[in-house]
């Protein structure tokens, strides 16, 4: 528990009483029994929660393209991912596409009953409309954007030119985008995600991601100039700190 509460208070104090960073709704441990009829079984009182306080209650125009990236693999960041993306889709009855940019070791396709081919990865190298290489996942407002087919240099298309040009046809298309990306202390793919979006989440996972790596990946993306909206801390079994949680 000490571990934790730690890194939740240093991240507080990490962003400064002016700070307009938030530190997003703490999630307790998802289901791990993948989806159920298309949906992601997650906590949705808490998923909705959170999009309520990063996109829905915001007095300032809300981001709209949002990065999802954790701190180690196995935060539980794609299931995250997935829960925000049905919660946004449900509950502003606008359109949302869910981008599955974790090329490394991609799970959206499976978590949600869906085939990986024709995404992401095609419409960076092939031409066509950015909606036809999307999925309908059921809902009238939710798409996956799957990763696509693979190769070994797939990950280079992330700090590609195009990448820039389909985000911004995501963006006309769609009033939402969440992005999955590959953990943080990993690879260097959120950070240039982060750059072309309108800010990054970050997902840390209770009891394993460590207090040096949290800080350090929080240090990279501000020097890199991308924007951290909040930090979710997955799978916790204590009771946040009111002085936290009030600020939530």
């Amino acid at each position: 528990m000490s571990r934790n509460f730690d890194l939740m208070q240093q991240l507080e104090i990490d962003r400064g009483p002016h700070s307009s960073e938030t530190v997003a709704p703490v999630f307790p441990a998802p289901a791990q029994n993948g989806s159920r009829n298309g949906h992601v079984e997650w906590a949705s009182d808490e998923a909705l929660r959170l999009v309520q306080q990063i996109f829905l209650l915001q007095t300032q125009e809300p981001p709209r393209v949002v990065v999802f990236a954790g701190i180690d693999h196995g935060n539980g960041c794609s299931r995250i991912c997935g829960a925000v993306a049905e919660a946004l889709a449900r509950n502003s009855r606008r359109p949302v596409c869910l981008v599955e940019a974790n090329f490394r070791s991609p799970a959206l396709p499976e978590l949600f009953g869906t085939t990986n081919h024709h995404g992401l990865t095609d419409a960076l190298l092939h031409e066509g409309p950015i909606r036809s290489f999307a999925k309908p996942m059921g809902h009238d407002m939710l798409w996956l954007l799957s990763s696509g087919a693979l190769a070994a240099d797939s990950p280079k298309l992330l700090s590609s030119g195009q990448l820039k040009t389909r985000l911004a046809e995501l963006r006309a298309e769609f009033d939402f985008v969440i992005i999955d990306a590959p953990p943080l202390t990993r690879y260097a793919d959120a950070i240039a995600l982060g750059q072309v979006s309108d800010g990054l989440i970050l997902v840390l996972e209770a009891d394993s991601t460590r207090k040096k790596a949290a800080q350090m990946a929080v240090a990279n993306l501000r020097s890199s100039n991308v924007q951290i909206l909040g930090a979710v801390l997955n799978k916790r079994t204590f009771p946040i700190p009111e002085k936290i949680y009030s600020r939530l």
